[in-house]
């Protein structure tokens, strides 16, 4: 489960920056903090319903 959640938050983070970067830095941060917390949130559902 932890590796799960730490792949996608990895994944999730990268995407987020991604995406921010490219109207400006602080929005790179906000969007890499954003798209981690979600991804976090989506992993612990799918481990939680389909892997216990």
């Amino acid at each position: 489960m932890k590796s799960v959640m730490f792949i996608a938050m990895a994944v999730g983070s990268a995407l987020g920056w991604w995406l921010g970067a490219k109207v400006n830095i602080w929005m790179a941060l906000v969007g890499s903090t954003i798209g981690g917390l979600a991804a976090i949130y989506v992993a612990y559902r799918l481990t939680r319903d389909y892997l216990d």
